[in-house]
C-alpha cells in the first residue's frame, strides 16, 4: 500500500473515532458505557479470530 493511501486511511480512522466520541457525548451517552461497549466488542473480535472466524491469529508470530 502506498504511503499516501496509508496515511489517508489512518487520518480517516482517527477523524471517524473523534466524530463518534463527540456524537456519543452530545447525545448523552456516558463515557463509561462507551468504553464498556468498546471493550466487549474487542473481546468478541479477539475470540472470533481465535476460533477461526476472522484473520489468522498466531501468538508466536
Amino acid at each position: 500500500m502506498p504511503l499516501p493511501h496509508f496515511l489517508l486511511l489512518v487520518a480517516a480512522v482517527i477523524l471517524t473515532a473523534g466524530a463518534t466520541l463527540v456524537l456519543a457525548l452530545v447525545m448523552g451517552v456516558p463515557l463509561q458505557a462507551l468504553a464498556l461497549a468498546a471493550g466487549i466488542a474487542a473481546v468478541v473480535v479477539h475470540l472470533s479470530a481465535r476460533i477461526g472466524n476472522g484473520p489468522r491469529h498466531t501468538p508466536d508470530a
